[in-house]
């Protein structure tokens, strides 16, 4: 009320200045509405579900510092320095089937760098999904992504996408 209060008493004064602040708070305001999104999107947590596009994801455990992956000599993979791996649920809760890449999710170092998942690797884990996969509607399944990473980086956070397309959401792995 305060800035109207200000607004009207400017105006009253014949002074222009109050006239031109409000535009300026009302731009103010455009940009906010933008910004609450990102703030949902990093504080969302492990084990907190968290939906983009016909997806709802649940991080459900990360594990770090492996060097390589694998039993079968033919399909073991050696990290080129450290072999992340961040397991999820993945729940259809669209109407149809729809495919899931692991391809289109980047896991985020505490420096800001993005890593995408290393599909040669994963081929040494169990999961659910492979390279791509379709979801029917309602189904949930387990999806444990690889991602190489230098010995000394940090998984800090994981940006999960619907698609190649989608807007993705941010989930912290602190």
């Amino acid at each position: 009320d305060e800035p109207t209060a200000t607004a009207s008493h400017g105006a009253d004064s014949g002074n222009a200045a109050p006239l031109v602040e409000p535009p300026a708070t009302d731009s103010g305001n455009a940009a906010p509405p933008v910004e609450p999104p990102a703030a949902e999107e990093s504080s969302a947590t492990m084990n907190m579900p968290v939906r983009d596009g016909k997806f709802e994801f649940v991080v459900t455990g990360v594990e770090a510092g492996l060097t390589s992956l694998g039993d079968n000599p033919f399909l073991a993979e050696d990290a080129q320095g450290q072999f992340v791996i961040v397991t999820m649920t993945v729940s259809n809760i669209a109407d149809e089937p729809k495919g899931l890449s692991p391809s289109n999710q980047k896991l985020i170092d505490a420096q800001g760098r993005s890593f995408s998942p290393d599909t040669a690797a994963a081929l040494n884990l169990d999961s659910d999904v492979t390279f791509w996969d379709e979801i029917n509607p309602g189904n949930t399944v387990t999806m444990p992504l690889v991602f190489d990473m230098p010995v000394d980086a940090v998984p800090s956070a994981i940006e999960l996408h619907d698609s190649m397309f989608s807007g993705g959401v941010t989930v912290s792995l602190r």
